[in-house]
């Protein structure tokens, strides 16, 4: 009997300090600071550029209508070289602390050749264990790299860590075609309808959860085969998968990406509602003429690109104003 007592003494004791150890931790988060770095790589035609700028600006607003705790750093045009991640990323590993969290968005076109992936910058690429091995100097525990380019599942082995969280827009390195998965990634930080569970905030798993299913549906859509499947891994090792289970999804379920107040002021005017519907259907467009650019007269297509093009930068500067 006396044994069975000091058992569950000692039960309870463990008990306390745990709910002690994850109030600590959940103080400390509430307080802590999250590092965004985007990055719009290089796209090689006009559309391409166009849509990942705006992508990427979309981010940065979106980080830094978050809250003062958001540090919010965004490369694209000229600006999105190897040497200047590189340097965004030393400062950043000069200022974060291990209980802060640090997030690093790609955009743009990836390739793979079998053994390496590569992000494709403006001027020299970097692969992803150079990417990989610029995040690890960031003291930063809890990290999220989002990839998604064409091929970035061919970067998933090369960016696993403990602690370090991964979405790849395609399964493996040989989804080759350029993808919408980024899209519907800004998407799910605008729109409340990502908060699945109304708590007020997005988490990375929500996010993944909305972009995924957004990115389905625009293929059916399109009544075309899925070129691209999203994938996740948060443990740190073993093979990526597409939905949570066996351990998979608790660290994208606790990574906070935004909390709504400014940022649901945008989601919620109706103005802003209208320019991001018109914004998605005009990519769409785009995407629709690109895939049907070989069964069309050059200089239809030529024309009709151009005004698509021309009215989605109409459609992004209404949003950044």
């Amino acid at each position: 009997m006396l044994r069975i007592e000091r058992s569950q003494r000692s039960q309870r004791i463990r008990s306390v300090a745990l709910a002690f150890s994850l109030m600590v931790c959940t103080a400390m988060h509430a307080t802590a600071a999250t590092y965004v770095v985007t990055v719009a790589g290089l796209g090689g035609e006009p559309d391409y550029d166009q849509r990942f700028t705006g992508n990427a600006k979309d981010l940065d607003k979106i980080f830094k209508d978050a809250g003062s705790s958001a540090h919010s750093y965004a490369l694209y045009g000229d600006a999105a070289t190897a040497e200047s991640l590189k340097k965004t990323l030393a400062t950043i590993a000069q200022q974060a602390t291990a209980t802060d969290d640090f997030v690093l968005i790609l955009i743009g076109h990836g390739s793979f050749d079998g053994t390496e992936y590569k992000f494709n910058l403006v001027g020299p690429d970097l692969t992803a264990a150079e990417i990989a091995a610029l995040c690890d100097r960031i003291p930063a525990r809890r990290q999220l790299i989002v990839d998604t380019t064409s091929s970035s599942g061919g970067a998933a082995a090369a960016f696993e860590r403990s602690g370090r969280a991964i979405i790849a827009a395609t399964k493996s390195g040989t989804e080759k075609n350029a993808t919408v998965f980024a899209r519907y990634w800004v998407e799910s930080l605008q729109d409340p309808a990502a908060d699945v569970d109304k708590n007020g905030a997005v988490t990375a798993m929500e996010a993944f959860t909305y972009a995924t299913k957004k990115t389905s549906a625009f293929y059916d859509s399109q009544k075309r085969l899925a070129t691209e499947h999203a994938v996740f891994n948060d443990i740190g090792h073993g093979e990526p998968v597409r939905e949570a289970g066996n351990g998979q999804g608790q660290l994208l379920s606790t990574l906070t990406l935004v909390r709504y107040g400014g940022t649901q002021s945008v989601a919620n005017d109706p103005a802003k509602q209208v320019l991001i519907a018109k914004k998605e259907e005009l990519e769409q467009r785009i995407d629709t003429l690109k895939y049907g650019k070989a069964a069309m007269d050059p200089s239809e297509y030529r024309q009709k690109l151009t005004a698509a093009l021309l009215e989605l930068a109409r459609v992004q500067a209404e949003l950044d104003k």
